[in-house]
Formats: structure tokens, sequence, C-alpha cells
């Protein structure tokens, strides 16, 4: 977790620079989003060329495989040579898809943590302030909210820090704390309050079950990835999973997963459209034309000794021929003399 709120609290201060501008955090978390996809393309390019990569070694391993037929031993030894010239390893692609993991989990706990993490006040002043909250009556049982306590502490904040006492929170902290508690309002939904069917914030779990369903059925799409048995299953239990948990977490949490969810789809269907595997492909396949045209052309040319040109070599012989057979008529005629 400690690495988490480490990551969390770098992004943080990302998180906060927007508020500052926009002063509201349902666009702020829309900004927010879009620059750490920005921060995190390169290892989009990574896991993008991967797959390419990976497309093009499968489509050449089943020809090996129909060519060899039962002859499993050949078509490993031909496997092997093509992972060498291919330069494929099948675990390529495993940092491209584990760092960003640790990243947007970082990015997630600087949602969950916004006074630690987004307004960055020292872990030890939360936890008394926390602790004064839980004091008041009614408070400890809405505090304890798994870890979801901070954006709750920001919902009740307002009402509450005249009976907080001695929480060791300073008077700039506490106006920092109020002027974010109030910029939590977005298209009329208050990302503080929990998703129930009796408030309008139902309709940001639905959203995080309808964009995920959607983004990842059309991804599979436009890869040609066929789906089979776990992998549909796959499709549509992470995101019931999803939807579960932003019912029972406050609002910000939810939101923060459907802009993730939509500029990451934006983000794969451009990098499908403007650097697809057939685009890589063709890429690839120049680079190795150029660096084999510099190979060659950096090999100096020697002309070996008495070298004669195809072209001429059947004429010698022709000429040979002529010569043995004038040589032969003259010595004939001067016998005859």
């Amino acid at each position: 977790m400690d690495i988490f709120n480490l990551i969390g609290s770098l992004f943080g201060f990302i998180l906060w620079g927007a508020f500052a501008i926009v002063k509201n955090f349902g666009v702020a978390i829309i900004i927010f989003t879009l620059i750490v996809k920005l921060i995190l393309l390169p290892f989009s390019l990574k896991q993008q060329r991967s797959m390419a990569a990976n497309a093009r070694f499968q489509k050449k391993q089943r020809e090996i495989m129909e060519r060899y037929g039962k002859d499993r031993v050949g078509a490993q030894m031909e496997i092997q040579k093509l992972m060498q010239k291919e330069n494929v390893s099948l675990t390529g692609g495993c940092l491209p898809m584990i760092a960003p993991m640790f990243v947007m989990l970082g990015v997630y706990y600087s949602v969950i943590n916004p006074l630690t993490n987004t307004l960055h006040i020292a872990s030890d002043k939360v936890s008394k302030l926390l602790d004064s909250m839980r004091a008041l009556p009614g408070m400890g049982a809405t505090l304890n909210n798994n870890n979801y306590e901070q954006i709750n502490t920001l919902k009740y904040f307002s009402s509450i820090k005249d009976y907080i006492g001695d929480s060791g929170i300073s008077a700039s902290d506490a106006d920092r704390i109020e002027e974010f508690s109030k910029g939590f309002n977005f298209l009329g939904w208050d990302l503080l309050a929990t998703p129930s069917w009796t408030n309008g914030l139902w309709l940001i779990p639905v959203l995080c079950f309808i964009t995920s369903v959607a983004s990842m059925l059309i991804i599979q799409k436009m890869n040609g990835t066929p789906m089979k048995g776990c992998m549909f299953v796959f499709i549509f239990l992470m995101p019931l999973f999803t939807t579960w948990i932003a019912f029972n977490v406050p609002g910000a949490v939810g939101f923060y997963w459907i802009a993730s969810t939509v500029l990451g789809f934006v983000q794969s269907f451009l990098l499908n459209v403007y650097y697809n595997g057939s685009i890589i492909e063709a890429r690839d396949e120049a680079r190795r034309v150029v660096l084999r045209k510099n190979q060659e052309a950096e090999v100096a040319f020697v002309e070996a000794p008495d070298y004669v040109p195809p072209s001429q070599v059947g004429r010698s012989k022709k000429d040979e021929n002529e010569e043995a057979y004038k040589k032969k008529n003259s010595q004939s005629k001067k016998k005859r003399r």
C-alpha cells in the first residue's frame, strides 16, 4: 500500500493543480486522467508494438505447425529459430502491462486519499483529524467506511469543522480542505455522496458497467481477437464486480473509473487507427530493408583475378572451337600438297 500511496502522492500534485485551475473535482479528474494517459503513452506504444509482433509470430508459428504436421520436434526447433529471428520473447510484453498497473493503482490512491495524497497534509495530522471526527456523536460509523474515510471527511468537514477541537489541522489546511470539499458538484451530482437508487448517482455505477463492457468488446473486435469461453465471461464478470463496488463507495471513485475507461478506450482506438499491427509490421519491414542495404554498402567489393563475365564464357568456347577447326584445316591442306 505504501508504494501506491507514494505514487498517488506524486500524481496528487497533478490532481490538485488541475483542481486549482478549474475549481471542480469532476473536470479536474478528466484533466488529471488525460495527463496520466499521456504519461503512460510510451508504455501503451510499446505494448501495441509487442502485440503486433506476437500476432505476426503466431501467424508464422501456425504455418510452421501445419508444414511439419506430426513432426513436433522439428516444428519446435523451427519455432525456436523463428523466435530468435523475430526477436520475440514470451515475457517481452509483461513490463508494458505491469508498469501502467502500478501507476494506475497509485492514481486510484490519490483519488481515495485526497487529504494525504492530493492536499498533501501530513499523515499524522490527518490521523488526529479522523480521531477527532470519530469522537463526535454519529460520526464513527460514518467514517469507518473501509478505505474511503478521507473522502467522507471531505463530505462532512464544513458541518463539523468547528467541533473537532485540537485536531492538529492548521487554519490554512482547514481552508484548503473546505475549498476542496465544495468542488465536488459535477453536472448536478454530489461526487462525495454514495450512489443509490434514490438519488441520481445510480447512473455512475451503471455507466461504469456500460463503458467497461462496451470498450472491451469494441477493442476485442478491432484487434480481431476471438471471444471464447472464459474470455467472454471475463468481459462481463469484471465490470459487474466494478459496478457492485461503485454502488458502495463515494461517487468520486466511480466517476474516476468512468473517466479512465472512456479515455483509455479513446487512446486504444487512436492507437489502433494510426499505429496498428499492419503499420508496425510495414515499418519494421522497411527498417530491416534499410538496415540490410546499409550493411551491404559497408562491404567492400573485391574483384576476383582473371575474372571472366558469364556473358563471355560461351563466346570464349566458341572462339577456341573456331581456332581448333582452322588449325585442323590448315594441317590437312599441307598434307595434300
